[in-house]
């Protein structure tokens, strides 16, 4: 299929000029396939893994329809995590950012109650929200979805794994009968066509590859007892030297164990699994998002929903337990047609495991040696996060960091990464070698006129 620009649809004028500032200039597969029904009006199943673009897609279909004059909530979009929410949420305030007034609200479990409907009081145009805490917002009379236009099931399928079934029957159950749903999901198991049979109407199906393929992907096995699969971590970690890696572990206490291995070894490894609390969550993935921590070490169920950029490495410390998790597990290096590589590590009962991965992605695994490891001293990662203890509410913003870095000329804008502002800190990320300047700077000065404590993380 040949790609299309963005221009051949019927786009805002505002929405087009975005994108084209964002440099989204081609429609991706699933994107030229969903928009045009999503525009239409039309209900719609949408098969597509996750990298394929599925955010634009709906995002620009909700953008298109909304009313920003019209101040209660217009589209509804339940994520399975509170991770995936906040990504959807972001992605659609940058899809928004030359239309006026728009108003995106995420509502997940894990934050007080009380912020949350302080925020729906002031109204919402698209609410982003995880089932159970949306759930409770229509029991508690605090959300309204009486008006609501488009109703979206992301990535419905792991909602459903996750055991949201009776909440999300619950919440489609306030919603118009005439609305418009769009349900998108990795695979399309007979719970998917059940539900998709009560709640939409005539759905339009489509079904796309990711933007990733298998080819896309070195893929190597290696062989290891199980005594030394802490140390072939190691090994792969300083032979391939990663920015970003991701590495999956099958249980907590293998991810709490191997962290502290990986930081025993001089490497920079943050760990995420669900023993962590909220606070915990956000500032490992802001690190990693950062580029200030090398390795992300996590269990499937902590790492569900996360849409990471740029990844260059992902180890399988054990084989997963299912053909089909492995698939998702590779399939997060590799995309949008950049290079990946994927290393699992097996010991010999682990082996009749890999007898699904050659049946699901029609290959033979031949198992390889394990390069040669040698410790890197100078191997650190690029950038190193600071945590300021304002944020949203002290009205503070990305751009006022940045201001408060840059204005006195010691940093340029060039040495300072990404910003995230929360609602009582923020975090900053900078280049590694001005990270003690850029630590004097903010805490002498001020930022947007307020004096902060700034710590760099560790």
């Amino acid at each position: 299929m040949s790609q299309l620009p963005f221009s051949h649809l019927a786009l805002k004028p505002e929405l087009l000029r975005n994108l084209d500032s964002l440099e989204y200039h081609y429609m991706t597969p699933i994107q030229q396939d969903s928009l045009p029904v999503i525009l239409a009006g039309r209900d719609l199943i949408a098969q597509g893994k996750t990298g394929s673009g599925k955010t634009a897609a709906f995002g620009l279909g909700l953008l298109q329809g909304l009313d920003s004059s019209r101040f209660h909530v217009q589209s509804l979009v339940l994520c399975p995590t509170r991770e995936l929410a906040d990504q959807v949420a972001q992605e659609l305030r940058r899809l928004a950012r030359q239309i006026a007034n728009v108003k995106v609200l995420t509502l997940c479990g894990g934050m007080p109650l009380g912020p949350q409907i302080g925020s729906l009081e002031h109204g919402a145009h698209i609410v982003v929200g995880t089932p159970g805490r949306i759930e409770e917002h229509l029991r508690k009379g605090t959300l309204r979805l009486n008006r609501l236009q488009t109703l979206v099931l992301d990535e419905a399928d792991r909602m459903l794994e996750m055991g949201f079934q009776d909440a999300v029957d619950a919440i489609v159950a306030t919603t118009p009968e005439q609305r418009q749903t769009l349900l998108f999901s990795a695979t399309y198991p007979q719970s998917i066509e059940a539900i998709a049979a009560r709640i939409m109407r005539e759905p339009v199906k489509v079904e796309v590859e990711a933007l990733h393929q298998n080819t896309s992907i070195q893929q190597h096995f290696h062989l290891v007892e199980d005594e030394q699969r802490d140390d072939a971590v190691t090994r792969l970690v300083f032979h391939y030297r990663p920015v970003s890696a991701v590495v999956f572990c099958n249980t907590k206490q293998e991810v709490r164990d191997l962290e502290g291995y990986l930081q025993q070894s001089g490497i920079a490894a943050v760990a995420l699994h669900g023993d962590l609390d909220q606070r915990q969550r956000d500032q490992t993935l802001v690190r990693f998002a950062n580029q200030s921590a090398s390795v992300l070490v996590a269990t499937d169920v902590a790492a569900r929903g996360l849409d990471i950029e740029g990844l260059d490495l992902v180890i399988n410390h054990r084989p997963s337990k299912e053909a089909q998790v492995h698939v998702h597990r590779i399939g997060r290096t590799g995309r949008a047609g950049q290079s990946g590589m994927a290393v699992t590590l097996f010991n010999e009962r682990e082996r009749f495991k890999l007898a699904g991965v050659e049946a699901q992605m029609d290959m033979i695994i031949t198992p390889t040696a394990l390069p040669k490891g040698s410790a890197a001293t100078d191997y650190r990662p690029p950038m190193a996060t600071l945590q300021l203890d304002v944020g949203k509410k002290q009205k503070i913003r990305p751009g006022d960091i940045l201001g408060a870095l840059t204005k006195g000329g010691e940093l340029t804008g060039d040495q300072v990464g990404k910003i995230r502002v929360f609602d009582f800190c923020s975090y900053v990320a900078v280049s590694r070698p001005v990270a003690r300047d850029a630590v004097r700077v903010l805490s002498q000065g001020k930022v947007k006129g307020r004096s902060c404590r700034v710590r760099q993380l560790r």
